[in-house]
């Protein structure tokens, strides 16, 4: 089998997406280094700065220079300088505002409150000030979101504790509690640092795109080495041209896409199709940049170069996947849209009711009860409320093994319509093993074995170390564990392999060597051909749905290895009780039809695709996407990074790429599909944690908006006492962090 170049098939032109400069609209390549929103929400506009979005919020992208290695978006390690420094002056703040009840400090309140507002100035006009301004933008463009409730909350909190630190006279003695006004500087610090803190998360999440870039370009060699008649020369690889002849030498990295015209080599391409086997490259074969070559040598011309080959072709769709995610709304986001204008008319309402019917202090009464209820409205436990679950469950998840770094996928994965999952190294171990071994009439089995081991031990073909494990397995050199280790274990016995005389490695063929005066071949069907060897008729009707290798004695074949990938213990219970969740599951894989076939029927899997290459699992997502379906990708290597990126889930193996790492939401540290399981219970029990946590985050402004507006003063003669406000507060704040310590409760095991 050999790869056909993206541009060969009909159904994928036009449809790859390009990032490169050239195809840039042409007011960002007169601004690299500035920013525009990837969801292009106002056009092609561009921004001096990362502020975010004035329209959705999301954060902003960099426009990248001519030479985008070099470019490094800050963004992630600015608001981290942000965040230690709001929690550097807001624990002072929380200090002096709570501890009061447990300690007494030697300078008196009023001290004390000065003392907090100074603290308080650096966290919101330096750390959180860039929150205020998304706050202020979403207002001017009334898409009112979580950064317009915090922004709103706490400028007022920050401007009535002013108020009330040095004009505390003006203010109605019934605000008063034990003789003073209460201060909400700790409120505006705590909220602040929280939002700022879970912007710093979100950020280092997004620089995950740009990471996978980096390795992806790494895996071009620099340099090739061209042939000019019968000159050999090495050349800088943005000098070839399509047509030049390259020779390509043993354990190199393709340097283009192209056709061997001379020689042969086994040549690793499972950065591009998943299959752990080495795949056998002659003359007419295809080859592709980026693959690693095997032990031979062989000549190739140049077909694709530069933005063309199918390596660059990844990168552009691992970028556009990346970028083209639109944000997910957040269910405080949806709540604001509601409730920040349903403040703002109550807060007007209090006062022109108090202005009507509050007699000769109507006015007074109106103005302060109107920023009560503004207060009041200060979401600081609604600030708790995602965030403290968010970092319970991502606690909770890794203890499992399971590393999130997006949060809105681990809130997603419970509304997961379709997996799509790989299968080398996801379903499987992702290593070949021989696990058959068909002996040809009374031929002595064991002899054979220790022959084939003996000329495999010379060679590093991954079915050589598979029948090398086999052997010593079966002899006691090695015990074979759960965890797939290969530890060896010490006996008394030892086993001594046959001497190997004229050793020849025959690439993309197999193996020749002489043991005790007789000729021995071991390999593929290529080999016994280049031999003359006819293969028994009694084997062609037993060949097996396997990769095999001939072993073959002095011009005759007498046994037929069979090797596998084997299927992970785990992966049947998994993808069992995925289905049992009325998800759907599709794997596609690089391999052959036959073999994914004979996965899928083991897994009880009846949707698979096979033969599948990048942009076949890219667009099969995308069209699933396209119907409506929330679509989560399990994957574990390069060839899976672009579906991993698009995904609305990007699940990786641990054990897998670090390119399908960087493009993944999830990472499963124990490469293991059973994490998805995993993760899938968790995201249940995380939004439904979420969910509680707003109730008991919004009960007190339900019951706290219409005391802070007066109601309960005509009966009782009473405005907002802030003691009861202190009380309700913490109540409501305490509850949402105890009921969000449950979730390290939730049990993730299946039975």
């Amino acid at each position: 089998m050999f790869l056909v170049p993206i541009e060969e098939k009909e159904e994928y032109k036009n449809k790859i997406p390009a990032f490169s400069e050239k195809n840039l609209p042409e007011n960002f390549k007169n601004n690299a280094g500035k920013y525009y929103c990837p969801m292009f929400c106002e056009g092609d506009k561009v921004y001096d700065s990362n502020v975010g979005c004035p329209i959705c919020g999301m954060d902003l992208v960099k426009i990248p220079s001519k030479n985008p290695e070099n470019d490094e978006d800050d963004t992630f390690k600015i608001l981290r300088k942000k965040f230690i420094i709001a929690l550097f002056f807001t624990l002072p703040v929380f200090v002096l505002s709570m501890g009061s009840m447990w300690l007494k400090f030697p300078f008196s309140e009023k001290i004390g409150g000065w003392f907090q507002l100074i603290f308080t100035v650096p966290v919101v006009f330096f750390a959180g000030w860039f929150l205020m301004k998304r706050g202020w933008n979403s207002f001017k463009t009334w898409n009112l979101n979580m950064f317009s409730l915090i922004a709103f909350g706490c400028a007022v909190a920050f401007l009535f504790s002013i108020i009330a630190l040095i004009f505390p006279e003006i203010l109605p003695h019934e605000f008063m509690h034990n003789g003073k006004i209460p201060l909400y500087f700790e409120s505006v610090c705590v909220i602040l640092s929280l939002v700022i803190m879970g912007q710093m998360l979100e950020a280092k999440a997004h620089k995950k795109t740009g990471k996978a870039i980096e390795e992806l370009i790494r895996l071009s060699p620099d340099t090739a080495n061209i042939l000019i008649g019968e000159i050999e020369k090495k050349i800088e690889i943005s000098e070839v041209k399509i047509g030049d002849i390259l020779r390509v030498k043993p354990g190199e990295k393709i340097p283009t896409d192209g056709k061997i015209v001379s020689g042969n080599s086994s040549v690793d391409e499972s950065m591009i199709t998943g299959e752990p086997i080495p795949a056998e490259k002659n003359a007419g074969d295809r080859v592709i940049a980026g693959s690693i070559n095997g032990n031979g040598t062989f000549l190739m011309k140049t077909e694709k170069i530069g933005d063309e080959t199918l390596l660059s072709q990844i990168i552009k769709m691992v970028n556009e996947a990346g970028r083209s995610k639109a944000p997910i709304q957040k269910l405080a986001d949806k709540i604001s849209k509601i409730f920040v204008p349903a403040v703002i008319i109550s807060a007007v309402l209090t006062f022109i009711f108090w202005m009507i019917f509050g007699g000769e202090n109507g006015i007074s009464y109106g103005f302060v009860n109107a920023v009560a209820v503004l207060i009041v409205a200060c979401p600081c436990a609604l600030g708790l409320a995602t965030p403290m679950s968010l970092m319970v469950g991502i606690g909770k998840g890794a203890k499992n093994g399971i590393l999130i770094k997006n949060a809105q996928a681990l809130e997603t994965m419970r509304k997961t319509d379709v997996l799509i999952t790989d299968k080398t190294g996801t379903l499987t171990e992702g290593n070949p093993s021989l696990d058959h071994i068909e002996i040809f009439e009374n031929e002595d089995k064991n002899e054979i074995l220790k022959s084939a081991a003996s000329l495999n031990q010379n060679s590093e073909h991954p079915l050589s170390k598979a029948v090398l494990d086999y052997f010593n397995k079966k002899n006691g050199l090695r015990q074979a564990q759960p965890d797939n280790s290969e530890n060896f274990v010490q006996t008394d016995k030892q086993i001594q392999f046959d001497k190997v005389e004229n050793f020849e490695n025959i690439p993309g063929k197999g193996l020749k060597g002489s043991i005790e005066g007789n000729e021995i071949l071991f390999g593929n069907k290529a080999l016994l051909t280049q031999f003359g060897i006819e293969i028994p008729s009694d084997f062609k009707e037993k060949i097996i749905e396997k990769t095999v290798s001939y072993f073959a004695k002095n011009g005759k074949v007498s046994a037929m290895f069979g090797f596998s990938d084997k299927i992970k213990l785990s992966s049947k219970k998994a993808v069992q009780f995925i289905q049992n969740q009325g998800i759907e599951i599709i794997m596609m894989t690089g391999d052959g039809f036959q073999t994914a076939k004979s996965v899928a029927a083991e897994l009880g899997i009846e949707n698979f695709k096979a033969n599948c290459f990048p942009e076949d699992k890219l667009l099969e997502i995308k069209k699933l996407q396209d119907e409506g379906k929330i679509v989560a990708m399990a994957g574990d290597g390069i060839n899976d990074a672009p579906a991993l990126a698009q995904s609305d889930i990007g699940i990786a193996m641990g054990t897998g790429s670090g390119i399908a790492i960087e493009n993944a939401e999830i990472t499963l540290l124990k490469g293991d599909i059973l994490g998805v399981v995993k993760a899938e219970i968790l995201s249940r029990a995380l939004v439904k944690n979420i969910k509680e946590n707003l109730f008991f985050a919004f009960i007190y402004n339900t019951l706290g908006i219409p005391i802070a507006a007066g109601l309960l003063y005509p009966v009782f003669g009473i405005l907002m006492s802030p003691m009861i406000a202190a009380a309700a507060m913490s109540f409501s704040s305490v509850s949402v962090i105890l009921n969000s310590l449950r979730l390290n409760k939730v049990d993730l095991e299946i039975g």
